[in-house]
């Protein structure tokens, strides 16, 4: 396929903000796409590989900078200027190729696959020249590109796509392209159940053009490759969960660490986080856990890790061991420092068979066959069955008294919805608020905080937008050893500088923060219509995606039970 149609249905398909005409629009086009033309689906979601694949084009706003430069023949400081101005390096890039009055004797017909092959190259470079190797490969592409097509390749690069076409965007249009009429509900829910499968988008495409619901139930679970993790609701009593749920139900520790899921096949483990990271090499010890403690030939195991104090034996919050997710060197020092305690909550694979649609009751009775608890290595889940008020509540206790953020209640008969956030598995906390938001701006600091930033804008999110609610100083350190700097904070947050004005930086969304607040206040000052009052900082959450953070609608609803339950202020 030319890379011009594709282009052109970008730009039709991010004119509609609403999601059924999107699907009608999206619809339509998948229905000329030949299915040797399948990773153009991947395209459709600003990648270039299935979601389980860890390859990205990974390239910095700075390289985009050089190519447009070297492309349009424009001198980089007026790439930047023009970028600062307009905010979006892709309109950039399709300004100055309308203002290019030559164009390239060189220059040919761009085809999704030309974009993708060239793509593809870039996170295979690694070594000396990979900088000049990266930037021909790219401007190789800008120079046959029109200016439609510079704005979305550009933007492909970036992570940036703008179109607000996400997964289930395209879950309904294949319904709707592909499927008779009548059979729209189940055909979705096979759809989603292939997709929570395989994670490949593009496997799915192929299969469900041919038309045929049976070979949807072909796609199966494979261990070694990540799915994503099932997420809960919120309840605001124990009460009110019962009242969800049923009685009994199943009451577990909500623990304060990190999501691990582990695969095994034969001897190989794999580890990744919820945003579908490997972090096997981080976490040798695990693996180690794993072998000597887990009986089963292949399984996919749920678990949070957590960390803990190697005297007192305490359990440690999120913010003090969140560094062993992303750093990869000194592996021996930091695992001595900051041990974890993996607590295994579900299995939804096991010995060759999928457990995704068996009962919770059955899953969390098999975890308790196989695993054989080791304290401060790896346990069961603290859990209990009751249908008592009184003994959920001594259990809640307990759990906040061991450190933790409170409990889960989950249904006992529900089944494991990869990816989902689902009605039958409730989480309780305490009131103080928490919420998980994305830094979107800053502004640099006076006195001894000068040259770093220290005053952090935050967002929730609104569909593709990023909305402002506050701002953030509190709760970072000045010092390495007290926890995350405001230096620290200053370094990731540098490269996604998109545009400044003063002491203020605007910056692209993908740094993403967990904060406490006193109190949710409307106000006109921020585009989302409300202000948290006193933002403290906790912790950088580094394993989750941008998908996950806080939304307007809880945002909104977490005013409402404010407003009916003050507390604050």
């Amino acid at each position: 396929m030319e890379y011009k149609k594709l282009a052109e249905f970008y730009e039709e398909v991010s004119g509609t903000t609403k999601r059924l005409e999107k699907i009608e629009i999206l619809s339509k086009f998948l229905k000329n796409i030949n299915e040797s033309e399948k990773d153009i689906l991947y395209l459709l979601l600003g990648d270039i590989y299935p979601e389980y694949d860890e390859r990205r084009i990974g390239i910095s706003n700075q390289l985009a900078i050089k190519a447009i430069s070297k492309s349009t023949g424009t001198e980089e400081k007026q790439v930047v200027i023009k970028w600062k101005s307009i905010g979006d390096l892709g309109k950039v890039a399709e300004k100055l190729k309308k203002q290019k009055r030559q164009s390239t004797l060189h220059s040919q017909i761009l085809t999704t696959e030309k974009v993708l092959t060239n793509l593809r190259k870039l996170p295979e470079l690694v070594g000396k020249g990979t900088v000049s190797k990266k930037l021909a490969l790219i401007t190789e592409l800008l120079t046959s590109a029109s200016p439609l097509e510079s704005l979305y390749l550009i933007r492909t690069l970036i992570g940036d796509l703008r179109i607000g076409v996400k997964e289930s965007t395209i879950k309904g249009a294949m319904v709707s392209a592909f499927f008779p009429e009548k059979e729209k509900k189940e055909v979705s829910k096979k759809i989603q159940d292939a997709i929570d499968k395989s994670n490949d988008i593009a496997l799915v495409f192929e299969i469900a053009k041919k038309g045929k619901l049976k070979n949807l139930e072909k796609v199966l679970l494979e261990v070694g490759k990540p799915i994503k993790a099932m997420l809960a609701q919120k309840a605001k009593t124990i009460a009110d969960g019962f009242k969800a749920l049923g009685k009994p139900c199943v009451i577990e520790y909500k623990y304060d660490g990190f999501r691990l899921i582990i695969h095994k096949k034969d001897d190989k483990i794999i580890l990744f986080t919820r945003s579908l990271e490997n972090v096997t090499k981080q976490f040798p010890e695990v693996v180690d856990y794993i072998k000597k403690h887990v009986k089963g030939k292949s399984f996919i195991l749920d678990s949070e890790a957590v960390g803990y104090d190697k005297k007192t034996k305490e359990y440690k919050p999120f913010q003090d061991i969140s560094q062993r997710i992303r750093r990869k060197y000194d592996i021996e020092k930091l695992q001595n420092e900051l041990p974890i305690e993996i607590n295994v909550f579900d299995i939804i694979y096991y010995n060759g068979k999928s457990l995704l649609h068996e009962s919770f009751e059955k899953r969390t009775a098999l975890i308790r066959k196989i695993l054989r608890n080791q304290k401060y290595k790896i346990i069961h889940a603290k859990q209990i069955i009751t249908g008592s008020e009184k003994k959920a509540e001594k259990f809640y206790k307990n759990a906040l008294k061991d450190n933790q953020e409170g409990i889960m209640m989950k249904n006992l008969k529900a089944t494991y919805n990869p990816g989902s956030r689902v009605g039958h598995m409730l989480k309780v906390k305490p009131e103080e608020r928490d919420l998980d938001l994305v830094i979107v701006g800053a502004e640099y600091g006076t006195g001894k905080r000068s040259g770093w930033m220290s005053s952090f804008i935050l967002a929730c999110k609104d569909g593709k937008e990023f909305l402002e609610i506050g701002k953030m100083g509190t709760g970072i350190k000045e010092k390495q050893e007290q926890g995350t700097t405001f230096e620290e904070l200053t370094k990731k947050l540098t490269p996604l500088i998109i545009k400044e004005k003063g002491k203020t930086v605007q910056v692209k969304p993908k740094i993403i923060v967990s904060i406490t607040y006193q109190e949710i206040q409307k106000s006109p000052n921020y585009n989302s219509g409300f202000a948290l009052r006193f933002p403290r900082f906790t912790a950088l959450r580094p394993d989750k995606p941008l998908s996950e953070i806080t939304s307007l609608e809880e945002i909104k609803k977490d005013f409402e039970k404010q407003k009916r339950n003050y507390r604050f202020g």
